[in-house]
Parts: C-alpha cells; structure tokens; sequence
C-alpha cells in the first residue's frame, strides 16, 4: 500500500485549490459592425459571422 513519506501541510495542499480561477474570454472585433463579440460566434449585435449574414436582425415594431 502507497505511504506518503511525509505530511502535506494544509497550506500546501490549499495551493493546489487556488489555481482555480475563471479567465475573461478573448474577445475581437466583428468584420461587419467592429463590435467586440467571442470568437467563432455569430455576432449578436449585427447577426453576421466571417463575413456572411447568418441571422437576419429584424427591429421591433409596435
């Protein structure tokens, strides 16, 4: 049977925990309307993605 050969303190063990952090996502213009989206998604402000109309955006009407 495995036996550490010495005692990992709590402060030691903690910093494995710690390195558990949420990175903010890269974000790059969109080629139509310059606006800052994720990449590899369809632009929800202009609806289009490399270049192309994907989703036509249709303004509210009341």
């Amino acid at each position: 049977m495995a036996v550490p050969k010495s005692k990992v303190s709590k402060q030691r063990r903690n910093k494995r925990a710690a390195n558990w952090k949420l990175s903010s996502p890269n974000l790059s213009p969109c080629s139509n309307c310059k606006e800052l989206i994720e990449g590899h998604k369809v632009c929800p402000h202009c609806g289009y993605y490399k270049g192309k109309p994907v989703v036509v955006k249709t303004e509210k009407t009341e």
